[in-house]
Formats: C-alpha cells, sequence, structure tokens
C-alpha cells in the first residue's frame, strides 16, 4: 500500500489492547485522521517519542480499507514543552484541543490546523497570559466558523459610537446602545482585534486590553456555545 506522510497534531488517544493506542490527529492536508499505532504502549516503541501531546509531528501512514489508518513512523517536529510545566496552561491546552475537536467536521480546512498550531504557540509562552489565549481562540473559531459578531454597527444599524455605552444583544449578534451599559468603545476595540487575524503576542501588548479582556470573557463563550452549539 501506498504509504503517505504529513504532519499532524494528537488530538485524543486511546488505548486499544494489550500494547496499542488508538490516535485521532489533526492534519493540514486530510483532515482528522484516526490512526492504530501498533505497540506503542511498549518501553521499547519507535512511535511513542513522536506523537506527543501539544507538539507537531512529522508522520507516515497507510490507510486501510476501514476508516482507521495505520501509523508507520512519527518524529517531533516540534514540541511545546513549556505548556506542560504550568498546571492552568496544561488544562488549558486540552481544553482547546477538545473544542477545536468538537468544533469542525472530520475534513476541516487545513487554517485549523494553524489555529492550533498558534494556539500551542501562545500557551508555550508564559507572558501571554491564559485568559487572553482563550477568550482569541474561541473567537477565532467563530469567525472560522462564519459567525462573527456586528462590530461596526449596532443592532439597529446605526454607527457605534466612541462616548457610547452598550450591551450585547447575542439574539442579532450586535451590542445594544444602553446609557447604563457596562460596554464601551474599548471594549469593541479588543473585540475587533480578537476577531481579526492578529496573534496572541500582538493582543498582549494591546494597551488597556487586560482591563476589558474579564467583561469579554463571557460574551465571547456564550457566543460560542449559541452559534457553533458545542
Amino acid at each position: 500500500m501506498k504509504q503517505l506522510t504529513t504532519v499532524g497534531i494528537v488530538l485524543n488517544r486511546t488505548d486499544f489492547g494489550e500494547a496499542d493506542r488508538i490516535l485521532t490527529m489533526l492534519t493540514p492536508q486530510y483532515g482528522k485522521l484516526r490512526l492504530m499505532a501498533r505497540g506503542v504502549r511498549r518501553i521499547k516503541s519507535k512511535l511513542a517519542g513522536g506523537i506527543e501531546l501539544f507538539s507537531v509531528s512529522n508522520i507516515t501512514f497507510i490507510r486501510g480499507r476501514g476508516e482507521i489508518c495505520t501509523l508507520i513512523s512519527s518524529r517531533l517536529q516540534k514540541h511545546y514543552a513549556n505548556i506542560v510545566q504550568n498546571l492552568d496552561r496544561t488544562m488549558l491546552g486540552y481544553d482547546l484541543i477538545k473544542l477545536l475537536h468538537r468544533a469542525t467536521e472530520d475534513e476541516p480546512e487545513p487554517v485549523y490546523f494553524q489555529l492550533l498550531q498558534d494556539a500551542f504557540e501562545a500557551l508555550d509562552n508564559p507572558i501571554i497570559s491564559p485568559q487572553l489565549i482563550r477568550v482569541w481562540f474561541s473567537a477565532q473559531l467563530l469567525r472560522l466558523a462564519g459567525h462573527n459578531p456586528g462590530l461596526q454597527v449596532d443592532d439597529l444599524g446605526q454607527k457605534l459610537e466612541l462616548r457610547q455605552n452598550y450591551v450585547f444583544n447575542f439574539d442579532r449578534m450586535a451590542f445594544k446602545s444602553v446609557d447604563s451599559g457596562a460596554l464601551t468603545a474599548n471594549h469593541i476595540k479588543l473585540l475587533r482585534l480578537l476577531f481579526s487575524a492578529n496573534q496572541p503576542h500582538v493582543l498582549a501588548q494591546v494597551q488597556g486590553g487586560e482591563a476589558v479582556l474579564s467583561d469579554l470573557d463571557p460574551i465571547v463563550q456564550t457566543m460560542l456555545k449559541t452559534q457553533i452549539r458545542i
């Protein structure tokens, strides 16, 4: 059978039999692959070192008659070791992997692979706050799924004003003008940046960003639950 080579990120690992493991890996070329890694749980397995969590790996596999392929070889391309040095970052990393797995089909576009790799880069950087990474990642999932909120006009189609206060209308996915609203121009500015193509290390440099991020976090998470339903 023809051997195929690609890069992949482990999304899920399930023990099978005495020494095998079934992997679900995200790849840019083939979407999600289910791979049988035979003997990988044995101490001397040559596959084990190349399929670590929070890593990008070079893999070679062959397709079988069913939906499960066979992993032939694996080699680490990059391991984000700093993630597992901090419990909060480790747990967030698990959450982001599960979130992307649930939010995507079996053949997601290559941009989702890049998103998860960018998330690992951010989690590996101790300067970037976990909360910023979580909100950014959620916003990117919404953006890629075509669920951008209205960030130029309010729920009535009026241009958003710098001196106006707002609340967020989830039904219309837009801001609603309310004099006593807690959301201001600073919230709108950061939300626009979160839904753009900016990377977390750029967002971490936004002046005053941390002050409004806690207000935006539950809003973005609610958007994710209502629009993508995960």
